[in-house]
């Protein structure tokens, strides 16, 4: 399988996308379950089907470019756009965390970061919780772990890696929409109903003082590449873990507002958390979702 996935990391990206375009229709078509979630979460957003039917699509290529951006030796064209706060942002001193929304290609988000900016100023750590087939766990390991990328365990140890890289004044990349395990977040309106929501993006910035920079990376039509779009938070954090937590939501709506026909509607966030059992330590919180 792993063969395969080389073999389809080698495609033009045009075709991975025309690919994957099919891919999302088909599963929207043959799974209710699928179809029902994609629907209901459009529509607490206030968008009908008509509105956001690119967004089937847009979660077929996620699927089929994901080979490429993991394993090709040359990374697609990612144009940078919102640079201006990224270099204010490290003018502080203080580190940065990145944060992104299950929208675009979020998956090389952190890379085209990383490209732009680990050679001055260190690589961007993100969470990474392994695979449970084996062969997918190694093309994962590699993936994750490109040049100016640090991959760390969805562990404590993991959490006070990222802790360590922001007091060193680097960065730190997180998706705070996944949902996370059990007692590792609390519940708060996202588009108007409660989802469970991480905490150790709101507790990575209260913690070290580093500055929030939202990341949005838009998939180009017919395979010309993507644009990672950058913009500052709006607002400096709020001091409350529950306030902070609501503001980020907040942004993340925003940023899914600004492209709805990328965004992965089709997503379960609205679902009760896992049990799972994790050591909490002077973060407040642990390991939650990755990046």
């Amino acid at each position: 399988m792993s063969s395969l996935f080389r073999l389809v990391s080698a495609l033009p990206l045009r075709w991975l996308h025309a690919v994957g375009a099919l891919l999302g229709w088909v599963v929207f078509l043959a799974s209710p379950t699928y179809r029902r979630r994609f629907l209901d979460n459009a529509r607490l957003a206030g968008y009908g089907l008509r509105q956001v039917r690119a967004a089937i699509g847009h979660a077929g290529r996620m699927v089929a470019e994901a080979p490429r951006l993991w394993l090709a030796s040359e990374p697609p064209a990612c144009e940078v756009r919102g640079a201006e706060c990224v270099q204010q942002a490290w003018a502080r001193g203080r580190g940065i965390v990145f944060l992104t929304p299950h929208i675009g290609c979020f998956e090389l988000s952190v890379q085209a970061a990383a490209r732009r900016w680990s050679a001055q100023y260190g690589s961007i750590t993100i969470l990474y919780r392994p695979a449970r087939q084996r062969w997918l766990a190694q093309v994962m390991q590699t993936a994750r772990n490109r040049p100016g990328i640090a991959a760390v365990p969805t562990t404590l140890q993991g959490v006070r890696q990222m802790l360590k890289a922001l007091r060193a004044g680097r960065a730190v990349g997180l998706l705070p929409d996944q949902v996370p395990p059990q007692g590792m977040g609390l519940w708060a309106p996202f588009f108007g109903r409660p989802a469970y929501t991480m905490t150790l993006a709101a507790r990575l910035v209260q913690q070290t003082g580093a500055a929030v920079v939202l990341a949005r990376c838009e998939r180009l039509p017919r395979g010309r590449g993507y644009v990672l779009h950058l913009q500052p938070l709006a607002e400096p954090l709020a001091s409350t873990i529950d306030a902070a937590v609501l503001q980020i939501n907040q942004a993340m709506e925003q940023l899914i507002r600004q492209s709805p026909q990328q965004y992965l509607w089709g997503y379960a966030r609205y679902k009760q958390p896992r049990a799972e059992m994790h050591t909490t330590g002077d973060t407040g919180t642990a390991a939650e979702g990755r990046a």
